[in-house]
């Protein structure tokens, strides 16, 4: 498994000024773009162009995280934008090893995702075709939610499959992470850990990821 990374959600960033937004995470690994349709999920963020401009004036790689309906036909759309990487949920997919492979035949990573409900076991056997698998930590669809601690079982069965196939996979969580739960995601085994308002809502947002950072490593190493 790779390191562990921090991808702050611009979901809790300014929209008015995005571009700034995105300056002032210059220390994050990427920068987690949440995609809503409000049909797939109950609220409507941003779409194509928008996360195309947003490719355009980022000096970090885009970690798209798309929370809308018929995935197999919009994915790859993102993923041609030269996205580093775009994840979709399986809820969503009719057929998400053909979907994985579009993406990545397009040059992105490929990333399903989890609803919190959603078993991780139905989808091991095509953990092959992914770069990326993200376990919801909380119901898609909103910012600033609590942190589910029923779905630490979930990670950790999926971070063993993970161990256990020997694949370069990332474990990415999403939903309620920040400095009082990212111990708790880091011990079950994920490692690529979605903050949104942990970071945008602190006076120093560089400093916010630093302390994440550290707080998942040292976890990690121990």
């Amino acid at each position: 498994m790779s390191k562990c990374c921090i991808n702050p959600s611009i979901l809790s960033a300014d929209f008015v000024n995005l571009q700034a937004e995105l300056e002032r995470i210059s220390t994050a690994d990427a920068v987690h773009v949440d995609v809503m349709d409000n049909h797939f999920v109950p609220n409507l963020t941003l779409g194509l162009p928008v996360v195309q401009r947003i490719q355009e004036v980022s000096a970090l790689p885009l970690d798209a995280h798309l929370m809308i309906s018929d995935a197999d036909r919009w994915a790859p759309a993102y993923a041609e934008l030269g996205l580093a990487s775009v994840t979709f949920h399986v809820e969503a997919a009719t057929a998400p090893i053909k979907l994985a492979r579009d993406i990545r035949d397009r040059g992105a990573k490929a990333g399903m995702a989890l609803r919190p409900a959603t078993p991780v076991e139905p989808y091991l056997d095509m953990l092959s075709e992914l770069d990326m698998l993200l376990i919801m930590t909380v119901e898609p669809g909103f910012g600033g939610q609590k942190f589910l601690d029923v779905t630490l079982p979930k990670i950790r069965r999926a971070a063993e499959a993970v161990r256990g196939s020997g694949l370069p996979l990332a474990i990415q969580v999403d939903g309620g992470i920040s400095a009082d739960t990212i111990e708790r995601a880091a011990e079950a085994g994920a490692n690529v850990f979605v903050a949104g308002s942990a970071v945008y809502g602190s006076e120093d947002p560089n400093e916010a990821i630093s302390k994440l950072r550290a707080a998942a490593e040292a976890v990690s190493a121990g």
